[in-house]
């Protein structure tokens, strides 16, 4: 405290406004820490949504996380607005009495101090002219005048201590009242904190807690169980004869399966580095329907290597290395040649590349087409240079035919009388790989010499039929392909088609598909932009002559269509999609718009009767 005349008596004016300070900036501090603390849980709830959206390579048992992680979530919320309205309470009872007890009072008592300095350096001054007047008598007005400036310096000087001495004793009661005035609204805000947070985690939070509890516990047990499996797994594969990981163990007699429509393993490939050098490579090898595909190690998917539709395959004698067979294209070139590890592989992959080239894999019931046609290693491995004689070869014979009439339920004769590719579609017949038509042209063929909207819209009145429909069915589909065929007289024609446009993508690395709409009516195939709502072409259902879903692959689905030409002929061509459903719903609904067609005709012939 300060004595009347102004004399310091207890403390340390530096000390005190250091450590007033330093108790304001400690107590400022807790409010961004609050804030941060809001960030922090705001923040928890979005990770806890987005963990449905992570692509984990094992996905069991991820549902019921999701849910509990989502109820988890909103708790967060919940705490997140009372971690917020605690933010708010403490900036309003906390910090601010300490900002105005900063910015006000320190301020003013910082500045009255500043007023009394500058006041006693007046007094200083007009004492050193009071004291340099001489002993002789001098002018009396000079004398006068001095004396008056050291009266009025020494009244501004007694008038600013006393104020900024009781400015600081009043300091020694607000600086209490600052100090305990935030720590009050600190201990009300937590208090109310704690009261909502406990009303909000009623009993019904604390039975989720242990039902939560009880799943964790559970998955560990399953955990538990899961790993002391493999570790009984592991160790009977380990407790197995040293021989099963030597290759070819089983060299005398192994158990070759003839009868696989499908093959995957690694194979090593024989490339040329030099009109007589040659290097080898180990590559992972898949077959894909009538394809052999090759994904090398660390892609993230495989390439086309070899159409195996109509190939050969024989075993050769290559640098002196065993196990290798050569695929031989349908026009008798040369094709690739691959080793494998052993024996039963080698076998097993030149019976799949010969069943696969016969199309076994488009039948209906391929495993059992597989063993009919099973033949023995060594007629398997004879190899075929032309297309006619690969034919004659994959015919059954004889007493097959007679056998396949007995049963007919395992392999359909129309699976045995397929086409030949060339009588279905020409070879070298360019494929499209976008939408036939843009809409401005499809609309200038259509309106003759009307008027082009330069927007590309079609009119309300362009397609009045679909209004007056009585099919409409609107299907998601992705534009694959079309080419030219030769005919439409059995659906053999749209399965090639989807073979060789599948094929072209695959040899010419095309992922995009154009994505539209396929509405069928009962007068119509309407395809429209799903952007723009434009038709980009329109086929009247009449001039659909075939159509059909692909047997294995349900997704994918074609139709042939009958065009009139302008030299007076006609053009057959195909259409192949990739739907989004199954391909035989579209079927379905292109044929019962035929149905609908057939019988309206019906009708108006009685009508007119």
């Amino acid at each position: 405290m300060l004595t009347h005349s102004g004399i310091f008596t207890g403390f340390s004016e530096v000390a005190f406004f250091g450590d007033c300070m330093y108790w304001t900036d400690l107590t400022c501090f807790a409010l961004p820490l609050q804030n941060e603390m809001c960030l922090a849980t705001q923040q928890l709830s979005k990770q806890l949504l987005a963990y449905e959206k992570q692509n984990f390579a094992l996905g069991k048992g991820d549902e019921e996380v999701i849910s509990t992680l989502h109820y988890f979530s909103k708790v967060v919320d919940e705490l997140n607005v009372l971690h917020t309205e605690l933010a708010k309470q403490l900036a309003d009872t906390m910090v601010l009495p300490i900002i105005q007890f900063r910015e006000k009072d320190l301020t003013e008592v910082s500045t009255l101090k500043d007023l009394f300095g500058l006041a006693s350096n007046e007094h200083d001054l007009s004492m050193a002219k009071y004291s340099k007047l001489p002993k002789k008598k001098e002018n009396e007005k000079v004398k006068t005048e001095v004396v008056k400036e050291v009266a009025a310096a020494r009244r501004k000087q007694h008038l600013s201590s006393l104020q900024y001495y009781c400015a600081l004793n009043a300091l020694q009661y607000r600086k209490r009242v600052a100090m305990m005035e935030p720590m009050i609204g600190f201990a009300h805000g937590q208090i109310n904190f704690f009261k909502r947070g406990a009303e909000m985690f009623n009993q019904s939070m604390d039975s989720f807690l242990s039902s939560v509890a009880d799943m964790v516990q559970s998955i560990q047990v399953e955990q538990e169980a899961e790993a002391e499996k493999m570790r009984v797994s592991q160790q009977e594969l380990l407790s197995v004869d040293e021989s099963v990981y030597t290759p070819d163990f089983d060299v005398s007699t192994p158990q070759i399966n003839r009868n696989l429509i499908q093959k995957a393993g690694y194979l090593n490939l024989r490339n040329k580095t030099g009109l007589v050098t040659t290097t080898w490579e180990r590559l992972y090898f898949f077959t894909q329907g009538g394809n052999l595909m090759c994904q090398p190690r660390g892609a993230v998917a495989g390439g086309l290597i070899q159409d195996l539709d109509n190939c050969s395959v024989m075993a050769v004698d290559c640098e002196d290395r065993r196990y290798c067979f050569q695929i031989t294209t349908p026009n008798g070139k040369s094709g690739i040649i691959l080793q494998a590890e052993s024996r039963k592989e080698n076998e097993e992959w030149i019976c799949a590349i010969n069943n696969i080239s016969r199309q076994i894999y488009l039948t209906d019931n391929p495993e059992a087409v597989a063993i009919k046609l099973n033949q023995t290693a060594l007629q398997a491995v004879t190899p075929i240079t032309s297309y006619g004689k690969k034919q004659e070869s994959s015919r059954p014979s004889q007493n097959l035919k007679n056998s396949e009439m007995e049963n007919d339920k395992i392999v359909p004769k129309t699976t045995v009388n397929v086409p030949e590719p060339e009588q279905l579609i020409a070879p070298g017949t360019p494929i499209q790989f976008d939408i036939v038509l843009p809409a401005t042209e499809f609309l200038d063929q259509n309106r003759g010499g009307r008027r082009v909207n330069p927007f590309g819209e079609t009119e309300d009145d362009t397609f009045p039929e679909a209004e007056d429909s009585l099919l409409q069915q609107m299907f998601i589909v992705r534009f694959l392909g079309s080419m030219a065929v030769n005919t439409d007289s059995t659906a053999e024609v749209i399965y090639e088609a989807m073979r060789q446009v599948l094929a072209a993508r695959a040899i010419h690395n095309i992922f995009r598909m154009t994505e539209t709409h396929l509405m069928v009516t009962s007068q119509t195939l309407r395809l429209i932009d799903p952007q723009t709502q434009v038709t980009r072409a329109n086929f009247e259902l009449t001039s659909v002559t075939q159509f059909a879903a692909h047997q294995e692959n349900k997704r994918l689905v074609g139709f042939v269509v009958r065009m009139p030409e302008s030299t007076g002929g006609e053009s057959l061509s195909t259409y192949i999609f990739e739907s989004n459903s199954e391909g035989e719903k579209i079927c379905y609904a292109i044929n019962l718009g035929k149905e609908i067609i057939e019988v309206q005709k019906a009708h108006a012939l009685v009508s007119e009767c």
